[in-house]
């Protein structure tokens, strides 16, 4: 399925649904913070799941108490798409129920 660049106006409009993302450098962007490094994984390994369930895949960095995502859409010429603001609506989600914020 061939996926669109959003334009920046695109991409402004949809952030503002999803407090606390962010675009920089090209990608969407998000660091949460939480309670223990054992949460942070276990966020690490849900996030995971949902990205192969979505079948687009974003870069995640776990550190002691800390998980940060950043996603673009690679077979969009790294642009970032729909397909990125799916998956961060679904992080967003489920973050919560593993104490981020």
């Amino acid at each position: 399925m061939a996926v669109e660049p959003l334009s920046q106006e695109e991409i402004e409009d949809r952030l503002a649904e999803l407090p606390g993302w962010s675009y920089d450098a090209g990608r969407l962007t998000r660091a949460y913070r939480l309670a223990s490094h054992f949460a942070a994984a276990a966020l690490v390994v849900h996030v995971a799941q949902v990205q192969d369930e979505l079948d687009h895949h974003s870069d995640l960095t776990l550190g002691y108490r800390t998980v940060s995502v950043a996603v673009h859409t690679h077979s969009a010429g790294g642009a970032v798409t729909e397909l990125d603001f799916r998956l961060a609506r679904r992080v967003e989600d489920l973050a919560p129920g593993h104490g981020a914020h």
